[in-house]
Parts: structure tokens; C-alpha cells; sequence
């Protein structure tokens, strides 16, 4: 059978998706990882054969209607799970609504839920299909469980000092382009029209967000003038400017302003994180690390669920007495066992069994899919393939040039994916650490089926059996 991975935010979902792949391939399927153009328009334009195109969501938005009904006449099928997971709020309700419709719900064959709350709201709200709403996992929370912790290993940049990781989430303060530009988005998607109160409510999040950056540089400064002898890694938002902390916090000692690789790395190799109103405070907790939980206001338009767990600390005077004891402790902490009795408000959120991964389940249910759709296995000619994607760099490229030589003219041309314009949530891929990541989950799942892994272009990865 084909799979088609399509990422959208690498650092977030990349090492997911060649989990997924690896475990997939070993079952005899052929599974390309991509960013999205490649595998739309090679489905559209038959360089791809049929398959299961799987997506990171079902927004009711024209574009994406679009592009799934095209996907599904060409005779793939659609599966989904929300990267989003709606993991940050009390409840699903919110999202389901918003980031979902019986129209686009109906074009899907599959749809995976990250555990009790969204796959039973799903249900609840669209009675009708609830027959394909399953409640399997993430599998990135199965890169949370410490049986993957020699994947991860130390990531690049690590400091020479045990280091607090701290998580920012202030986006909306620190978006990489301007505030009006995320207005604009969300009015291109028709957000709004969809939710009227939300145009308001984000400028209240704005507003909230440079509070909390102002309060995290100052619980920063204090740190670092009272802490025993540790750094601190200040991790931004995939979505915020590397650049704007590292202004704010330039001329502070033993800081590391650092987004490079996937968070779950810098979180195992942390004695600590801090955050406010971050996923990665589910992430910590299923991973058995110390979490602090810095509130130093009241706050009308936080994440309120992430905010519960963890220590929960309100003045820097506290913080620094806990993160101190914490750093006191970093030893026993590596040596404790997993427990996988989570708090109430982890587990409705993310659904774990210790016996088999999120992915298993998800692969199972596409090859169910395809016992009923045999068209979904046709061989995939390679050499067509990687004429397509010379031919899209070869257009990106001369794109590119024709909108140096004359903006006005030619500033729809070409593609931000296929470099065009930098790709901020995407950069080209290293191959020596793609293969470095894809022999290290063969290992860890101790797969020995022999598996190819070829890299077809800077950022597309076919991942197969290999037959010979």
C-alpha cells in the first residue's frame, strides 16, 4: 500500500511521521514523506499512484476541500489526526467545531483521535460518522516514552551545564512577521466568520503574550544570578523569531537561545522545564520529567489546563527556590520509573497503552482501508518521481530568479516549499541525520526486515521493504 506523509511544521511533526513510516515499511508498505506540494500535485498529475494520504487536519476552508475532493477523484483516500490535538484546553468542543465540518469529516475514511476527549467530542458533535472516528493515540507521544530516549540522544547545542529547559509560547507577541500579517491569516482562512468573538479575543492573547515575555526575561535574570551552577536553554514557538529573544536576552550569562531539532530531545536531556500554557507540559508529564509552572498575574486568555500540572509558581523568589531544589535533585530524577498513571487531565487528553504504540494502531486501520480499495497498492515508478521533483526545483528556482529580476510581475510565481520563499516551518532536510534517526528506530524496534530509506530530494523520503 502508499502512504503519503505530508509535514507541514518539520520540527513538530518530522520524527513522527519516519516513526510511523519505519513501522509501516516493515509491513510491506511504500511510504513517502514529504511537504505538501510534492505529494498533492504528484496525486493530481499521476506521478503518484493512488493511496492513503494522510493529513494533519480537516479545517472546513475552501483550499482544503478542495484539495482533498481533488485527492480523493484521483483515488486516494484521506485519514487525519489534528497535530493540534486541542491538548491546551479544558475541553475538545471549541475545536471541533472549528477545525472540522460534516462536509470535510465526510471526505475522510479515518480520522484519529489523540485520546478520550477529542475522539469522544468528534463523535458526539458528528454522530453520523462516528463509526470512523478512532481513539488510537498520537505517535508523538509515543516518542514521549522512554523507551525512545536513545533516539533522541543530545541535541545539537547542548550546554557543557545541566540546563533548565524553559518553553515559551508567546507567539502572538513574538510572531516571525507582523501581528497584522496573523490577522490576515486567520481572515484568509475565514476564521472569524466562523468565530466572531476570536477577532478580539486575539488581541487580548497579544497582549498577554508580551506580559508574559516581559515576566519570563525577568524570572531569566533572576536565575541565572541566584541558581547553583546550571544553564538555561529558552526554547521559542516554531511560529515565533529566534531573533527577538535573542535580543531580549543578549548580555545574560549561561543563556542558550535554541529551536534547532524536536523539543522532545531537549526535553529529556532538561532536569527541568518551565513553561506557561504549553503543550509541552503534557509532554513532560508523560515523560516523567519536573515541570515548573511559572504564573506570576492573573491571566484572562491562558491555556488554563497545561497551567494546572507541575509545580505551580506565582514570584520569582519561589521559582528560584524550586528550580534550585529541582537541580539538587536532577540524579534520582533520570533514575525513577516510567508511570504511566497520569494526572486526570493528561489522560482524557492522551491515550497511551504501554503494550503498543499510537502508530501500530493507525496502520492497522489503513491496511483494513485498503483490504477494501486494492488500487491503493500499485507500484510507484521512482524515476518518474524524481524527474518530478528535479523538474519543481528547477520551476522554484527560476521562480525565484524572475521575482528578483522583476516583483511586481512575477510575485505570484514559484513556491515557498520548494524554496522560493525561505521555509521558516520546513527546511531542507540533512540526509546523514535522516539516516541516522532512521537506523536508530530500526534498532529501538527491533525490525529485521530489511528497510530502505532513500532520499529523494531535500525534502522528500521514501521509506520501503526492501525486495531484492
Amino acid at each position: 500500500m502508499n502512504i503519503y506523509l505530508p509535514i507541514e511544521l518539520s520540527v513538530r511533526e518530522l520524527d513522527s511521521k519516519l516513526l510511523t513510516a519505519t513501522l509501516a515499511a516493515s509491513r510491506g508498505h511504500d511510504v513517502l514523506i514529504s511537504d505538501l506540494e510534492p505529494i498533492e500535485k504528484g496525486i493530481s498529475r499521476g506521478i503518484l499512484p493512488p493511496g492513503i494520504f494522510h493529513t494533519k487536519s480537516l479545517s472546513p476552508t475552501d483550499h482544503k476541500i478542495k484539495r482533498h475532493q481533488s485527492t480523493i477523484d484521483c483515488g486516494s483516500m484521506i485519514t487525519s489526526i489534528d497535530e493540534e490535538g486541542g491538548l491546551v484546553d479544558e475541553n475538545y468542543l471549541a475545536d471541533a467545531k472549528f477545525r472540522f465540518s460534516n462536509h470535510t469529516i465526510k471526505q475522510c475514511s479515518a480520522i484519529f483521535g489523540w485520546g478520550a476527549d477529542d475522539a469522544s467530542t468528534l463523535k458526539k458533535i458528528y454522530p453520523k460518522h462516528s463509526k470512523k472516528i478512532y481513539k488510537t493515540g498520537s505517535p508523538r507521544a509515543d516518542l514521549w516514552r522512554p523507551i525512545f530516549s536513545e533516539y533522541w540522544g543530545k541535541p545539537r547545542g547542548t550546554p557543557n551545564k545541566p540546563y533548565l529547559l524553559v518553553v515559551s509560547n508567546m507567539s502572538h507577541a513574538n510572531y516571525f512577521e507582523p501581528f497584522h500579517n496573523l490577522i490576515a491569516i486567520n481572515k484568509k482562512g475565514k476564521q472569524y466568520e466562523r468565530d466572531p468573538k476570536l477577532f478580539f479575543k486575539k488581541f487580548g492573547m497579544a497582549s498577554e503574550h508580551y506580559l508574559t515575555t516581559g515576566a519570563f526575561i525577568e524570572a531569566i535574570q533572576h536565575l541565572v544570578k541566584n541558581n547553583n551552577g546550571y544553564d538555561i536553554v529558552l526554547r521559542p514557538h516554531p511560529t515565533e523569531d529566534v531573533k527577538s529573544w535573542k535580543i531580549f536576552l543578549e548580555g545574560i550569562p549561561n543563556v542558550h537561545v535554541i529551536r534547532e531539532g524536536s523539543i522532545t530531545a531537549w526535553v529529556n536531556n532538561a532536569f527541568a522545564i518551565m513553561h506557561n500554557g504549553c503543550t509541552t507540559a503534557l509532554e513532560a508529564t508523560v515523560a516523567g520529567k519536573p515541570l515548573v509552572t511559572y504564573v506570576p498575574y492573573k491571566q484572562r486568555f491562558g491555556n488554563k489546563l497545561p497551567n494546572k500540572l507541575g509545580y505551580h509558581i506565582q514570584s520569582v523568589k519561589e521559582l528560584n527556590i524550586i528550580v534550585n531544589k529541582l537541580f539538587k535533585k536532577k540524579n534520582s530524577n533520570s533514575k525513577k520509573l516510567w508511570n504511566t498513571s497520569f494526572p486526570t487531565q493528561v489522560s482524557k487528553k492522551i491515550f497511551i497503552e504501554k503494550d503498543q504504540l499510537a502508530a501500530e494502531k493507525m496502520i492497522i486501520i489503513w491496511e483494513a482501508l485498503k483490504n477494501n480499495e486494492h488500487h491503493l497498492s500499485q507500484p510507484l515508478n521512482l524515476f518518474k518521481l524524481k524527474l518530478f521533483l528535479k523538474k519543481m526545483k528547477f520551476n522554484g528556482a527560476l521562480g525565484n530568479t524572475l521575482r528578483k529580476l522583476s516583483p511586481d510581475k512575477f510575485s505570484g510565481l514559484g513556491s515557498e516549499s520548494n524554496g522560493v520563499i525561505k521555509n521558516l516551518k520546513f527546511p531542507k532536510l540533512e540526509k546523514n541525520v535522516i539516516f541516522y534517526r532512521f537506523e536508530k528506530l530500526k534498532k529501538i524496534l527491533k525490525i529485521n526486515v530489511k528497510l530502505e530509506c532513500k532520499f529523494l530530494s531535500g525534502k522528500t523520503i521514501l521509506i520501503k521493504r526492501n525486495k531484492k
